[in-house]
């Protein structure tokens, strides 16, 4: 872990040991960042890709295992097709921007959502994305894309049912586990901390079976405004919170 080069007080605050693994973040607020500053809706999703870079940056000094950025929801499709294609643009750009840097800090690169619904051109690059970084271990950024959470729970009970009906799982042998890998988030860490930005309060059909015992934070700072200083406050409101998992707190402190 290299924090040489961040430069923040609220360093200081941070325990070292007790760090999320899986961060995720609703990266919410574009829109409005760019009427606040007076500029088309399509700039304040420009302007939000700076605050990727920002981001991933902080979270690979960090240490930090998984982190899993919401980019285009399933419900997202049903905006204007400009604003659409303008999306399909920014991950397209972003993609080939940051391929070398992936290799070279490390970072596996992943996806989860219904890709077969993104343009045949951006399926492929995501693909050769994917390949290039597959070896990567140092971190695993994860966007999702064409994600929606109940699809994605009704697609795992629709693949486990198939399972069931060819022979190939017993009823009786479905539990947590068993579920768990019909999920896209399979390959990844328990989900730790969801942050969301811009001051909605909700969860929006994101990560829904994963966030069962996960610490949400909520900012009013929109997206492109975000730093990080934000994130280091919500890392160290995360440290905050007694996680007990169903448990007393006497039980937790026995063990």
């Amino acid at each position: 872990m290299d924090l040489s080069s961040i430069d923040s007080p609220l360093l200081e605050k941070l325990d070292l040991a007790q760090m999320p693994q899986h961060i995720a973040i609703i990266m919410d607020g574009n829109g409005r960042w760019a009427k606040k500053n007076s500029l088309p809706r399509i700039q304040g999703h420009w302007e939000g890709v700076k605050t990727v870079d920002r981001i991933v940056t902080l979270c690979r000094k960090l240490g930090i295992a998984a982190l899993t950025l919401y980019s285009f929801s399933d419900e997202n499709w049903n905006r204007p097709p400009t604003e659409i294609n303008t999306l399909m643009k920014i991950l397209d750009h972003y993609l080939n921007e940051e391929l070398e840097r992936m290799k070279n800090e490390n970072i596996r690169f992943n996806t989860i959502g219904q890709l077969e619904e993104l343009p045949a051109e951006i399926q492929k690059l995501i693909a050769h994305t994917k390949n290039y970084t597959k070896d990567c271990d140092g971190m695993t950024l994860t966007l999702a894309l064409s994600y929606g959470g109940r699809q994605e729970i009704l697609n795992a009970v629709r693949q486990i049912a198939d399972k069931v009906r060819s022979g190939k799982l017993r009823v009786e042998d479905i539990n947590y586990s068993v579920f768990e890998n019909f999920l896209h988030t399979n390959s990844l860490p328990d989900l730790d901390l969801l942050v969301r930005t811009s001051g909605e309060m909700r969860i929006s059909n994101f990560l829904l079976y994963q966030i069962a015992y996960t610490e949400l934070h909520y900012t009013k700072v929109l997206w492109p405004e975000f730093k990080e200083e934000d994130l280091l406050h919500a890392i160290i409101d995360f440290q905050g919170r007694e996680r007990r998992f169903g448990m007393t707190q006497e039980q937790i402190i026995k063990a």
